[in-house]
């Protein structure tokens, strides 16, 4: 049986959300061929691998919103889809204190091999759901859902959800004051920046003029589906008031091209 390359949720037939979620560290397997990079299998399990938490969220929200949903089916560890072909951290050769052997000695072939194999067609699976809502008359807002650990480095994150953004904040800023109105400690491009040239939002985002936010949620809040599906429901009214916030989804005039 052949692995799809990524996930696709396609938008239910009728819809005009006009939104595309998509998750790039939703799943922690390996193709064939790769093993576990030479990692103890229960590392595959932690962080370093994927998201935690993230896929559930991704597909609940897209069912809410009767959207469309792109998730990527490898781990970050074999290659980041969310990072441009050009950056150091594409493959990481060490995460979190743990050495990744199987990354240790790659070359610029297999680099290019993974990024053409794994990397390329998730790219493009979201460049062509983006082209088909356009078709359709609709400048999709893309939305990104990741995780983060409750503990870095020995200290405790006080944030419960974070809103990162570039230089397009239409979405952040109403979604930052729905969140803080709601309740929960959030983090404005913390504990990460949004500003990453070549990552997935600025890739299909910012240089296109679509609407998108990072949305970023405290592991401990996902710990089993469960608690995942209910932390959407909690986040499924709040990104629609900021989405209202926000008004309509545009292009904007003036396109950023790296």
């Amino acid at each position: 049986m052949t692995i799809p390359l990524f996930e696709r949720i396609p938008e239910p037939s009728g819809s005009r959300a006009g939104l595309l979620f998509v998750c790039d560290h939703a799943a922690n397997a390996m193709p064939d061929g790769y093993g576990t990079l030479g990692l103890a299998l229960e590392l595959l399990q932690t962080h370093i691998a994927y998201d935690i938490g993230a896929a559930a969220v991704t597909r609940d929200l897209a069912a809410r919103f009767a959207s469309a949903a792109i998730l990527g089916h490898w781990s970050r560890l074999l290659i980041d889809l969310n990072r441009g072909p050009d950056d150091p951290t594409l493959v990481m050769k060490l995460s979190d204190g743990s050495i990744i052997p199987g990354n240790r000695d790659t070359d610029p072939g297999e680099i290019a091999l993974r990024i053409r194999s794994f990397h390329q067609p998730y790219h493009d699976a979201i460049a062509a759901e983006c082209a088909r809502l356009e078709a359709d008359g609709l400048v999709p807002a893309l939305i990104s859902i990741h995780s983060f650990t409750p503990v870095w480095k020995g200290r405790k994150r006080k944030w419960d959800v974070a809103v990162l953004s570039d230089r397009d904040r239409r979405l952040a800023d109403p979604l930052i004051a729905r969140l803080t109105e709601a309740g929960f400690a959030v983090g404005d491009n913390e504990p990460y920046s949004g500003a990453l040239e070549g990552d997935t939002l600025n890739r299909h985002g910012t240089r296109h003029g679509r609407p998108h936010v990072l949305i970023e949620i405290r592991q401990d809040r996902l710990g089993d589906p469960e608690h995942a599906r209910a932390f959407a429901g909690r986040l499924e009214p709040i990104l629609r008031a900021a989405l209202t916030d926000m008004g309509p989804s545009e292009r904007l005039s003036q396109t950023i091209h790296s």
